[in-house]
């Protein structure tokens, strides 16, 4: 019998694991979103691996069976979360840039784009009820986890639209010398409204919105309009 294991692993080759069988991978699901539903609305410290169970409908020593313990597991949906937003940012950017200043109305385009940016809080709900827990709790999470987040999720986003608004730079549509700086000031301009809304705990009315997107897009072009 170990000879025979010992052969289907070497098949596999190195480093090739079997995925998770159906059962496993639905009950694994289900503490994720169980996870998250629970650390965004008590915060990381105030969530507790009881609490987590009962929301998924599993054992806590189901839980255990995954997840060595209540931070592998935060990092775990927190960081995926991070990274699914993020994707959906660089999404977001390659489509409108895609087509930016075909129509010779820069403030257009950035406005399209601002509109949809701005979406997001509605888009990725959980995900920013995980941020505004963050904030408040500050000191007392994860250090590391803190920092793979700004990795993964803030900085990846600003390097991705640093290098669209270089590239339109090149091609005279913006007067950019720093677009790293530039990048920055967008996100603050236009993406800042998640702070507005406190991270999508306070509604803003489409008119607010509009107004927020529309101040943003004049600031920034009378920073990086071309001369």
């Amino acid at each position: 019998m170990a000879s025979r294991e010992q052969g289907a692993g070497a098949a596999r080759g190195p480093g090739v694991r079997k995925p998770p069988r159906k059962g496993l991978l639905e009950k694994r699901q289900a503490i994720e979103r169980g996870a998250r539903t629970v650390f965004g609305r008590e915060g990381y410290t105030g969530a507790s691996v009881d609490a987590i169970a009962a929301e998924a409908g599993v054992s806590t020593r189901t839980i255990y069976n995954h997840f060595t313990d209540k931070e592998e597991l935060f990092r775990e949906v927190f960081l995926a979360s991070a990274a699914s937003v993020t994707a959906d940012s660089t999404d977001l950017f390659a489509r409108h840039f895609r087509h930016f200043g075909r129509a010779v109305d820069v403030e257009a385009d950035l406005l399209a784009l601002g509109r949809e940016w701005v979406g997001q809080n509605s888009k990725h709900p959980e995900h920013f009820a995980l941020v505004r827990q963050i904030i408040t709790e500050g000191p007392r999470m994860p250090a590391d986890v803190i920092e793979e987040w700004q990795r993964v999720g803030p900085q990846t986003v600003r390097a991705d639209l640093a290098e669209r608004l270089r590239e339109l730079a090149d091609q005279g549509l913006f007067d950019i010398d720093d677009a790293d700086a530039a990048a920055r000031h967008l996100s603050l301009l236009i993406g800042g409204i998640t702070l507005e809304s406190f991270f999508g705990a306070v509604r803003l009315s489409a008119a607010q919105v509009e107004k927020f997107v529309a101040s943003g897009v004049w600031a920034f072009l009378k920073l990086y309009g071309p001369s």
